[in-house]
């Protein structure tokens, strides 16, 4: 009488399962926007002179015309200072955190303000350690607080727009709403710098620090979410 068949034991060599590809993209761009981060925060804490002239002709001009149109400088301030302002964007991640709160997306609320508060934590971080002074203007249109780089306004903005624009593709936003969102996204952050620039606040790599700052952070994020870290919570 033969004894019964056993089937093989599983091979340890199997291959796991793979990484989501939605991880594996985030994370590269995160490398690259890691990497361009601290390329240029190493060139404004040496003070490299290309991007100290090209920072003070930008600078020149737009205050300049700040200066000679007062109506388009305030219209600046009242979008830097209430609609794009760094409140207004905590503000939007807290209603996002309590929708996904009271519909039991409750790890991806807690996801989402963890990675608002790494962003401000960041962002104060970088300007204590690299103290850069801000601009300094004999008639100034607008005053500011804090070190200049990475501008805060700038790299809150892209937290908050990439992190709500991640959340409303991953719930299947399609269509005409998505590219609303979209647009209405990229104008705000592309907005929010340009106005921190024309009051004459910020230098321009300011700005630029706190997109490539605010954008790796997010695509840091979603890598660590979307990946294997958190696959078995979700």
């Amino acid at each position: 009488m033969h004894s019964p068949a056993v089937p093989p034991a599983p091979r340890s060599d199997s291959p796991s399962p793979s990484t989501p590809p939605g991880a594996v993209t985030a994370g590269r761009v995160a490398a690259v926007l890691g990497a361009a981060s601290v390329l240029l925060l190493v060139l404004v804490a040496a003070g490299w002179g290309p991007l100290d002239s090209w920072d003070r002709s930008v600078a020149n001009d737009l205050h300049r015309w700040a200066v000679a149109d007062p109506g388009l400088t305030h219209a600046n301030r009242v979008l830097s200072d209430w609609v794009w302002d760094p409140w207004t964007m905590r503000l939007l991640t807290a209603v996002a955190f309590l929708v996904l709160w009271f519909r039991g997306s409750r790890l991806l609320a807690g996801w989402l303000a963890l990675t608002s508060l790494v962003g401000a934590l960041v962002s104060q971080g970088v300007k204590a350690a690299v103290g850069r002074e801000r601009p300094h203007w004999p008639d100034p249109v607008d005053s500011a607080h804090f070190a200049a780089f990475p501008s805060g306004h700038a790299m809150t903005a892209t937290v908050t727009v990439g992190m709500l624009l991640w959340l409303l593709r991953r719930h299947g936003t399609s269509g005409q709403l998505w590219h609303l969102a979209l647009v209405v996204g990229i104008v705000s952050v592309a907005g929010v710098g340009f106005t921190r620039l024309w009051l004459g606040v910020h230098w321009a790599s300011d700005v630029l620090g706190g997109w490539l700052f605010g954008g790796c952070l997010v695509a840091l994020s979603v890598a660590t979410y979307e990946g294997r870290a958190l696959s078995r919570w979700r």
